[in-house]
């Protein structure tokens, strides 16, 4: 069996793809040898046969909607994932050819004020980014997102979830220029309903500094309560 799907998806980066879904481990082989998009699918008659090397496999087809055919043509093809929209902006994952931008963000001294600078050689933060990719966002589905402005496409800042011992922590930073308009809240909130519709019920935490007085206001606007102080922080909590 081979079925071809077409992705049409309404983001920039991901206009027309072809995705290739086959239960022939030898088709799908030639198929990822020059460069298709393909995955296996799992059927009863195939489930004794050698799947290593096969970086992804389907099964109940009849199942998975549009949304998950682009995520799953996005991993093929390198591409990342648009997670969510809010009125002013997007986020996605995060690429290595976001670097640069970052960067331009982090020369900042009042970014690095309450939260860890980029590594100080470039090419080790865009291995981290490619690592990060790799081991986070195909592992859990879910890191540290970038935030785009819709208007100018440019990269503004970060917000995401990441797993921290038995829950999940969010984080989020907004480039200078953007502070004090709302972005910080509109992106957030995308993240915690991301969270609700993706992962379900859980405890998110989040850490500030007793200092860094914007972000209490965040957190608290956003429906956290203080829970503790751990070290040099606040950690405050929300279920979602």
């Amino acid at each position: 069996m081979l079925k071809k799907i077409k992705i049409k998806s309404k983001y920039d980066d991901l206009r027309n793809g072809l995705l290739y879904v086959t239960d022939d481990l030898r088709l799908l082989q030639k198929l990822r040898e020059v460069g298709e998009a393909a995955a296996a699918v799992l059927t009863p008659e195939n489930r004794d046969e050698d799947f290593s090397g096969v970086p992804y496999a389907v099964e109940r087809m009849e199942e998975l909607e549009e949304e998950d055919w682009e995520r799953l043509y996005r991993r093929l093809a390198h591409l990342p994932w648009q997670i969510a929209e809010t009125e002013r902006c997007r986020l996605r994952e995060m690429t290595a050819a976001d670097t640069d931008r970052l960067y331009e963000i982090y020369a900042d001294t009042e970014i690095t004020r309450y939260m860890e600078p980029l590594f100080e050689e470039r090419d080790k933060e865009r291995r981290y980014i490619e690592d990060y990719r790799k081991y986070v966002y195909e592992f859990y589905g879910y890191g540290m997102w970038v935030i785009e402005e819709k208007a100018s496409g440019q990269v503004i800042g970060r917000a995401g979830i990441e797993a921290k011992e038995e829950t999940l922590e969010l984080g989020y930073m907004v480039a200078l220029p953007w502070q004090g308009k709302g972005i910080a809240y509109e992106a957030c909130g995308a993240v915690l309903e991301y969270v609700r519709r993706e992962i379900g019920s859980v405890s998110v935490t989040a850490r500030t500094s007793p200092a860094n007085l914007p972000s209490i206001r965040l957190l608290e606007k956003l429906g956290f309560w203080k829970r503790r102080k751990s070290g040099e922080y606040f950690v405050y909590e929300k279920t979602v």
